[in-house]
């Protein structure tokens, strides 16, 4: 059991890869969508239609040469992302519980702390910025309300994402990543009773018929189809829209620990099959019938290719490290990049070209340096947080509790947090009173993060060990 438990702590360098390029993709279109000021956006016209209209921004830079041109086409499409990290979050998810039993209520309340922590860190220190840019620069920014709503969110929530997206284009899909946080224990119930393919199944049904219904009855047209005229965009953000993609990930995972599945197919199958999938995804998104299967199609098929090129590239053990290294930022890189290339063209490229091709790659490791600091801020954050919650609990508790503890955590003891080994011990902080409440830092080579004694256990016999040395000591 061990085992298995060191295992699921393991990051895969291939699938870390996969997320930082996805990130990085997204940051470029999000870029190049404003500084274009949306110049092309696909549309249900066909494919003819919409590779003429294509043409059209990329010639607006006649001076800048065939690569240019070349290197252009690629970031309108990098919304398709999107979905790659839907089908991503059901692979890792079902990895995550491999080998030991899913405790609805532990798992509901880490998963959302993981998602929550890293955006209230993100929000709460942006959000003053953003509004001092604002007044400083006399530029729009958002309002009061928009500013609040994010960094009260979830308590303050809006399904469409509508006011977290007038703050950050990203932000707009937190509700949809909470819905799958919400959803992956029955799921992985289902899993375990119905079998991968029935799963499947049944997924995709509910899926394409969802879609169905939103495209044709209530009118709507996916989040990256800006039609005049039109922002019916908000009912492909239910999850109900992406549901098979997640369930998909979460069939290959549980494949992939069986030792079999896309995952360990040859590289030249892989990638032709990762090809011809997203070329008829990517036919199907410019016509309004192919928006019932586009979205389920493409990240099938990036996910493929990608995984080709990210196997072979972690195959070298120093750059294994690199992509598991950069991987670990991704989710924060997602959070703050859209903030930075707001800023960085509205204040600083606004209609210059060649800044803003000079400007793009520091952007892109500007955002990386503010995901950093802003992982590395996020413990405090919790922290900080945890203990006024804990000090107002304290003061406001009509009798106080007594506690008796089995077993106190001290620096360096090996312990097991919410099931997973491989944690230790690096700092105990005493909040009010000694018998009260304890916050312990754990690290394990990779992150460090404060919690609470009582989501800990002593790993081993670290403890009866100890026990046993005091008692020595009295011979």
């Amino acid at each position: 059991m061990a085992t298995n438990r060191v295992f699921r702590s393991q990051r895969l360098g291939w699938l870390e890869g996969i997320r930082i390029f996805g990130v990085v993709s997204l940051l470029l279109y999000h870029a190049q969508l404003l500084f274009t000021g949306y110049a092309y956006t696909p549309q249900p016209t066909g494919l003819l239609d919409n590779l003429q209209r294509l043409v059209a921004p990329v010639e607006a830079f006649p001076d800048r040469g065939l690569l240019f041109h070349f290197l252009s086409i690629p970031p309108w499409f990098g919304f398709q992302f999107i979905d790659v990290f839907v089908l991503i979050s059901g692979f890792s998810f079902v990895l995550s519980q491999q080998g030991r039993a899913l405790k609805v209520a532990d798992f509901l309340k880490l998963r959302m702390l993981r998602i929550l922590f890293p955006f209230w860190t993100v929000a709460w220190l942006s959000c003053p910025i953003l509004w001092a840019i604002g007044v400083a620069t006399q530029t729009d920014t958002p309002g009061a309300w928009q500013l609040f709503h994010g960094i009260a969110f979830p308590l303050i929530f809006d399904y469409s994402g509508e006011a977290l997206r007038s703050i950050s284009e990203t932000w707009g899909f937190m509700p949809l990543i909470l819905s799958f946080a919400l959803i992956s224990p029955l799921l992985w119930y289902l899993l375990q009773r119905w079998g991968t393919t029935n799963l499947l199944l049944v997924c995709t049904f509910l899926t394409v018929g969802y879609r169905y219904l939103i495209i044709y009855q209530f009118d709507a047209s996916p989040t990256y189809v800006l039609m005049e005229g039109s922002r019916n965009w908000q009912p492909f953000l239910l999850f109900f829209s992406q549901l098979s993609t997640f369930a998909l990930g979460m069939v290959v995972a549980h494949l992939y620990c069986k030792g079999k599945g896309p995952i360990f197919w040859q590289a030249k199958r892989a990638f032709l099959m990762g090809i011809s999938i997203y070329l008829v995804g990517f036919v199907c998104q410019f016509y309004r019938w192919g928006w019932v299967v586009a979205d389920l199609l493409l990240p099938v098929g990036i996910f493929l290719c990608c995984l080709v090129i990210f196997r072979t590239i972690a195959h070298q053990s120093s750059l294994e490290f690199l992509l598991i290294g950069l991987g670990t930022h991704s989710y924060s890189y997602f959070l703050i990049s859209s903030l930075v290339v707001d800023s960085v063209i509205k204040l600083v490229v606004q209609n210059n070209a060649p800044l803003y091709v000079l400007l793009l790659p520091v952007m892109i490791i500007g955002t990386l340096i503010f995901a950093v600091l802003a992982d590395y801020c996020t413990p405090g954050v919790q922290r900080l947080l945890s203990g006024l919650l804990n000090d107002m609990d304290y003061v406001l508790m009509r009798v106080p509790v007594i506690r008796r503890r089995a077993w106190v955590p001290q620096v360096g003891d090996e312990v097991i947090y919410h099931g997973e080994v491989g944690w230790t011990v690096l700092k105990v902080e005493v909040l009010l009173d000694e018998r009260e409440f304890l916050l312990c830092q754990l690290g394990n080579g990779q992150r460090s993060l404060w919690v609470n004694e009582d989501d800990l256990e002593p790993a081993g016999n670290a403890y009866h060990k100890r026990e046993a040395n005091k008692d020595s000591a009295f011979f």
